[in-house]
């Protein structure tokens, strides 16, 4: 009791409920503006951060985190754009219920769904992330360097068709942590006798550099675009009710949301597209789905929202981040001497308790916005894309440049912005480069640290843990080799019997 009400103490500051309010809202706003998305916000708002208390900073990162989302359901169901990346499938059944007049209820479902989904998978987090923390106390050294190696192959793994690409981007993210003073006898790596390298490459740089940066210059060199018009008319309480219909779905699709959200690397886009199959596939009426069936909007909304508290669960109860923006709030925690893991259970456990609540709170907060204000917000995001891209480039450089009043890390921010759009061009991704920087130099040093007490390969999975893990890093690469040999075999069969019927046909 004691332990809830010091909690409790720690979010009635006024600095944490204006952090919460203005992330949730604000993250709410940025989510409806096609273009931005929650990984832009979080990178220009990250060095910011830095001068607020461990809570405040990371109660203003989770609001924007948890409630893009919500937002980016907006445009995809009003004007068939996505808001954000994840919202794409939204638009499958969203878009054409509004065509038929049901704008009002495909937005109540969408909200109620996010609302569902959220809510679950805090509720999941609170039951697991103490669980996993009791296990982590049998994490030695080599096994947080197999559980972070893990993560890296799984996130790798999961861009399917970009393998190589994203390990190569991966090894590139762990290169350069590796720039500067190695971090057992502080000697010089890859400085080439230049000063400004000496102290590595700043994480929130290239966070900003390869997000922002990147960002604002696709709008600007992109045509100029407007948001569609749109107004809803109707009762957007309904929803809240008629979800209750659909509870089967709602649930399974906020599971899967949950699942896929532990698991480093695969997110919102797996989390969907299993939970929208799963819909159809169970639906008494599956020729609905992609002309505004509400149980496939029910399981992309619901699953989208499950994700980001799911995601929370491996970062603070391992350290280990699963994705881009749980790695850039891992970064809070260390600025601020905040370690996840064991030891934040053992001796904050009033701060995560003090998490826990936030998460709660912040989706209260944004559906309690979206239902009194939807209308209002769809005037807020009328805004030219170029005219956002100006906002973000400018907002970046005076971010960069707050770091540490170096002209340096605006050029270094520079160089990943064009890096940046051009891995977008190519449609490749910028994730695992984040990755492997972050878990880069926790890999290094525990391998450095369990270096010392092994003698044999064997000796490196002598422990139960991280023979498991061990295991399980080896199953995942056998299977994926193996699926590559049979999608090769099948391509391969294909094209055999499509040259043999064009033979057929000229014969």
């Amino acid at each position: 009791m004691e332990t809830l009400l010091s909690s409790i103490a720690i979010l009635s500051q006024w600095q944490v409920l204006v952090a919460l309010l203005l992330g949730s809202i604000g993250g709410v706003i940025i989510g409806a503006l096609p273009g931005v998305g929650a990984a832009v916000a979080i990178a220009i708002l990250l060095p910011a951060t830095f001068a607020f208390e461990p809570i405040v900073g990371l109660t203003l990162m989770l609001g924007v985190y948890g409630s893009s989302m919500y937002g980016g359901a907006i445009p995809a169901i009003l004007i068939n754009t996505p808001g954000t990346a994840v919202n794409a499938l939204t638009t499958y059944d969203g878009y054409p219920m509004t065509k038929r007049g049901e704008g009002h209820r495909a937005l109540s479902l969408a909200y109620s769904a996010s609302f569902f989904g959220g809510i679950f998978s805090v509720v999941c987090l609170i039951l697991l992330s103490p669980l996993l923390a009791m296990i982590a106390p049998h994490f030695g050294s080599r096994e947080i360097f197999l559980a972070a190696l893990l993560g890296i192959i799984l996130v790798v793994l999961a861009h399917r068709g970009q393998v190589f690409a994203a390990g190569m981007l991966a090894s590139f993210g762990i290169f350069l942590s590796t720039i500067g003073l190695e971090p057992v006898k502080y000697t010089k790596r890859f400085t080439f006798d230049m000063t400004w390298l000496t102290s590595g490459i700043n994480l929130i740089v290239v966070v900003l550099g390869l997000f922002a940066i990147s960002q604002a210059l696709l709008l600007l060199v992109d045509k100029d675009h407007k948001p569609g018009e749109a107004r809803v008319e109707g009762n957007l309480f309904s929803g809240l009710s008629e979800l209750f219909r659909f509870k089967r779905v709602a649930s399974v699709s906020s599971s899967l949301g949950v699942l896929m959200g532990m698991i480093p690397g695969v997110g919102e886009f797996t989390a969907q597209f299993l939970s929208y199959t799963y819909a159809q596939k169970t639906s008494k009426t599956p020729d609905e789905f992609g002309n505004g069936a509400p149980e496939g909007l029910i399981a992309s909304e619901a699953a989208n929202n499950a994700v980001p508290g799911a995601a929370m669960i491996p970062l603070l109860a391992l350290g280990i981040p699963g994705e881009a923006l749980t790695a850039m709030m891992l970064s809070v925690f260390y600025v601020h001497n905040v370690i996840p893991g064991p030891q934040l259970f053992q001796g904050q456990l009033d701060f995560v308790i003090a998490i826990y609540i936030a998460l709660i709170l912040l989706n209260v907060i944004v559906l309690a916005f979206l239902l009194s204000s939807t209308n209002l917000l769809l005037k807020i995001i009328q805004i030219p894309t170029r005219f956002l891209g100006v906002m973000i480039l400018t907002l970046s450089f005076v971010g960069v440049y707050s770091l540490r009043n170096s002209i340096t890390d605006c050029a270094i921010a520079s160089a990943f912005g064009v890096f940046g759009l051009i891995l977008k061009r190519l449609n490749l991704p910028i994730v695992p480069i984040i990755l492997g920087m972050v878990l880069g130099g926790i890999m290094e040093v525990k391998l450095r640290s369990a270096m010392a007490r092994v003698k044999s390969p064997l000796d490196f999975v002598d422990r139960p843990i991280a023979a498991v893990l061990f295991v399980m890093i080896l199953l995942i690469l056998i299977l994926h080799v193996r699926t590559v040999i049979r999608e090769h075999k099948s391509k391969r069969l294909q094209e055999t019997s499509s040259n043999s019927d064009t033979s057929t046909q000229q014969g």
